[in-house]
């Protein structure tokens, strides 16, 4: 696995008399793909919701941790996702107009 590590340094201002306070930030961007196994076959996956596709219901839940088995909606795929990698990831909830 390749990764690229962007180190940035903050700087608080200083004030009379302190030394500033600097932290540093190092960002890794992983070559492993987020989407593990969904619609690999096409080059970028969009799916168009429509809120007459609520058929009545109150709302949908759709998927954004790439996990479920039943994308795009959500099936919980996201809370063993979240328990084994510290994430939090959970789902994007459209509810139908009052």
């Amino acid at each position: 696995m390749q990764s690229l590590a962007v180190r940035t340094t903050f700087s608080a201002p200083r004030a009379a008399g302190r030394v500033a306070a600097r932290r540093s930030l190092t960002v890794r961007a992983s070559s492993e793909p987020i989407n593990p196994n969904i619609k690999k076959d096409v080059d970028k996956v969009v799916d168009t919701v429509f809120p007459k596709d609520l058929d009545g219901k109150p709302q949908a839940v759709y998927c954004r941790c790439w996990r479920s088995a039943t994308f795009p909606l959500c099936n919980g795929a996201h809370v063993k996702h979240n328990q084994a990698t510290g994430d939090n990831v959970g789902p994007l909830i459209i509810k139908a107009s009052d």
